[in-house]
């Protein structure tokens, strides 16, 4: 074999290699644009930079409003973990938005149970069990209200959200019935999968008029946002 045909060898097997890392980096620039554009929109610094949510994904006709007000120009929507510790710190804060604005304003709940929660899921299904008896704002506070005494445990604490029923003056029977069907599991999962198409990844999630709130708003922040879709 020559030099020069070796030389020519050579050179070949060098464009080669740098074809192929451009094609390779090229390929890497195109993931992580599809993964950029995949990943939730962060809050900006007012309401209005905000992109809003699909409404008909966000809301559905069988939602759970904890306050709902015929002709209401707000709603706010909290994706929630009965059993997560950071929506129990955001309730009181959700509490005193309700009252505040009570009258003015709709507020509706998603069920958002995390994977990790063992009894997230079960509480879920008590709530609803619940407001199919006309319970859904009762329980609602109650599973907030007692979090410290079933959340964490790895054992299935049905029975307790069982004696929440009974305190409330529920139907137990229908109540057991409820929470343990098929129909309220899937309701639940229903949520859930609009939660992840909204591309919800924690909890609690808010939105006011389909804006996202920043991470565990404050009463401040979300009276400004509130306040911002009540003037326009």
């Amino acid at each position: 074999m020559s030099k020069n045909l070796i030389v020519t060898l050579a050179l070949l097997l060098v464009a080669a290699l740098g074809i192929g890392l451009l094609v390779h980096l090229d390929r890497n620039d195109e993931t992580s644009a599809a993964e950029g554009s995949a990943a939730p929109t962060t809050p900006g610094s007012s309401p209005e930079e905000q992109p809003t949510a699909p409404a008909e994904v966000l809301v559905r006709d069988d939602s759970r409003y904890l306050d709902q007000v015929e002709g209401a120009r707000v709603t706010v929507v909290e994706f929630l973990d009965f059993e997560c510790e950071a929506c129990r710190a955001q309730y009181p804060v959700m509490e005193q938005i309700r009252e505040d604005y009570d009258g003015r304003i709709d507020t509706v709940i998603r069920y958002f149970p995390l994977p990790g929660h063992h009894n997230s899921g079960p509480a879920a299904a008590a709530v609803e069990a619940a407001a199919q008896q006309d319970a859904l704002d009762e329980m609602y506070q109650r599973m907030f209200e007692t979090q410290g005494e079933w959340g964490g445990s790895q054992e299935d604490r049905s029975d307790v959200f069982v004696g929440f029923a009974e305190d409330l003056g529920l139907d137990t029977d229908e109540f057991v019935e409820t929470m343990e069907a098929a129909e309220t599991r899937e309701r639940v999962q229903a949520d859930f999968d609009d939660g992840l198409a909204l591309g919800v990844q924690g909890t609690p999630t808010i939105y006011v008029n389909g804006r996202l709130a920043p991470s565990m708003p404050s009463h401040q922040v979300l009276s400004a946002m509130i306040d911002s879709e009540l003037e326009r």
